[in-house]
């Protein structure tokens, strides 16, 4: 079945005084069919974080540009990617007086199958017509607390602690990764990375709706807006990447008209 992509990348610096968010869609640059999302959530102080988030967009770049599928699995890309962007953010501690941080998520699209990884906060959602089939488990306090079945999803929301990462790239201990792949798709399949500035807003099936309903960009542009109004002036960076799958559908040409006598 022939698939067309229909993706977008979008960020909106809220109400912080600095976007510290990088988003990006990256084409290899030999392969047709074959790109990389990503969405990294810097912190650190003032410029820390925009270093961070900086360094795993240019070692995703890095590492897509070697990238080939005959010779390499598509997960140890990614997982090569972040590790090695975090050494680097990590070495950047000796070389100034900031404590750069970053979240990183990030999605491999190739024919027929996408792969995705994370580390941190930053999150991926899968739709299939718009219904919620899989999202990325946080690497944050909070997350930790719902699995232990002594917190709510809804308390999570504004618990004080809700922002405390227990993983990041760039920090002290080794950084933990997360990895998914799909093979099954199919004709309105979705795909979501976000920052936590704007998964915040919504619940799983809400977002799904949204992604459903609209094109890439126009949906982009509803999340975005639907979360600066609920954010109500207190709003973090916020960043997505939306990739929604169409399946082609063959043009039926119309029947010439009959010759007249």
């Amino acid at each position: 079945m022939p698939i067309t992509v229909d993706a977008c990348a979008a960020q909106h610096q809220g109400d912080r005084k600095e976007q510290q968010d990088r988003v990006a869609i990256i084409p290899h640059p030999r392969q047709r069919g074959l790109a990389l999302a990503v969405v990294a959530d810097g912190m650190g102080g003032h410029a820390g974080g925009v270093l961070a988030a900086e360094q795993v967009v240019h070692t995703a770049r890095s590492s897509l540009e070697s990238f080939s599928p005959r010779e390499e699995m598509a997960r140890i890309m990614l997982e090569n990617s972040m590790l090695e962007a975090h050494l680097m953010i990590k070495a950047s501690r000796f070389m100034n007086e900031k404590d750069p941080h970053s979240t990183a998520v990030m999605l491999l699209l190739q024919p027929g199958t996408v792969t995705w990884g994370h580390c941190g906060d930053s999150r991926l959602y899968r739709f299939r017509d718009g219904e919620p089939i899989f999202r990325s488990v946080d690497h944050s306090y909070v997350e930790h607390l719902i699995a232990a079945g002594r917190l709510t999803p809804e308390e999570a929301l504004v618990h004080p602690k809700r922002n405390v990462l227990i993983t990041s790239l760039g920090g002290k201990e080794e950084p933990k990764f997360e990895f998914g792949a799909a093979r099954d798709l199919a004709d309105g399949d979705s795909f979501v990375i976000c920052s936590d500035g704007l998964w915040a807003y919504f619940d799983d099936a809400e977002m799904g709706r949204i992604v459903a309903g609209n094109s890439a960009r126009k949906a982009s542009e509803i999340l975005i807006e639907a979360a600066r109004e609920r954010a109500a002036g207190a709003g973090d960076n916020l960043s997505l990447v939306i990739v929604k799958l169409n399946e082609v559908r063959p043009v039926i040409a119309a029947p010439a008209p009959g010759r007249r006598k």
